[in-house]
């Protein structure tokens, strides 16, 4: 088939990769370079790189419902368009060129969490299971007809980082999945359940700011969804500490929430949460300083009574 492939990120290279190995003649769109960085340094986004090295056209747009936009689409003239985390919203003229209409690869069990950061809402909302569904592309965020959906479940230490590497994989396997049906004239569509649906918003440096009143299990969640980005962090003295890795512990304390209640070279940074228990930093950085792992930062940092704002 002829396919106009839109993609972004990383991971959308999976699904990619798969469409290019079993040999549809592909057109790729994906966003413009941006800048990148404190030096602010122009980076094409990782759909365009892998799509360069395996010799396919890569087209960028500001805005792909401009008429450029429509204008390209409409003389490749594609059987199908696949969109995988591109980051536009669509019109309903560009929707009407391919012969198959749109399909979409969404990183959740629709009809839940809708919209941008799936994956990291998922981890943070403490859901065990997730996985990735196939969809055909409507006007509106994530509302059309059900393909097909593979669940996975959340390993209570995955990051969001290692979760979206999982799902890229799972992602190019529905997506294969779908098109064969498709093209054996076995694929089916069911309607969303309104009723279930919920929305999930684009993450903010704000939301990785971690409460320690909040439960410990609730600070391990949203520690592991904020890595790699935004980032969690916590303030200590009003400058803002940056906590990559967390894990779980059964000790308990009745110090003050947040306070430091081990901080030791050796025995590792334990911090009171608000449901008693204390849980382990493993991996923080401080202003100026590298990421590393809390018993290395403690070498230099004396943090034992200090409390985290």
């Amino acid at each position: 088939m002829k396919i106009a492939f839109l993609g972004t990120p990383d991971f959308a290279n999976k699904s990619l990769e798969m469409l290019y190995k079993t040999g549809h003649e592909l057109l790729v769109i994906t966003q413009v370079d941006k800048p990148v960085g404190r030096k602010r340094i122009l980076t094409p986004p990782p759909v365009k790189v892998r799509a360069l090295e395996l010799g396919l056209p890569v087209l960028q747009f500001e805005k792909i419902r401009n008429q450029a936009g429509v204008s390209a689409l409409s003389s490749f003239a594609p059987d199908l368009m696949i969109t995988v985390a591109y980051g536009q919203l669509l019109s309903q003229e560009i929707l009407d060129i391919p012969k198959y209409g749109c399909i979409n690869v969404h990183a959740s069990i629709l009809p839940k969490y809708r919209g941008a950061a799936p994956i990291q809402w998922s981890i943070i909302n403490g859901e065990r299971v997730t996985g990735v569904t196939t969809m055909m592309t409507e006007l509106g965020l994530d509302c059309g007809d059900i393909l097909l959906t593979k669940e996975v479940e959340i390993d209570i230490n995955e990051t969001a980082g290692e979760l979206f590497e999982r799902l890229s994989y799972v992602g190019a396997e529905v997506l294969k999945e779908t098109l064969l049906e498709l093209e054996n004239g076995t694929l089916t569509r069911t309607k969303q359940d309104e009723d279930k649906a919920t929305k999930c918003s684009m993450l903010t440096r704000e939301t990785g700011k971690i409460d320690f009143s909040k439960d410990a299990l609730t600070v391990h969640n949203l520690v592991r969804g904020t890595n790699p980005e935004p980032g969690a962090y916590a303030l200590l003295s009003g400058e803002p500490i940056k906590i990559f890795r967390t894990k779980l512990t059964e000790e308990t304390s009745c110090a003050q929430d947040g306070e430091c209640v081990i901080a030791d070279p050796k025995k590792g940074l334990f911090v009171k949460a608000g449901d008693g228990k204390l849980i382990e930093i493993l991996e923080i950085q401080f202003p100026g300083s590298k990421r590393m792992s809390a018993k290395n930062a403690l070498m230099g940092k004396q943090m034992m009574g200090k409390v985290f704002e």
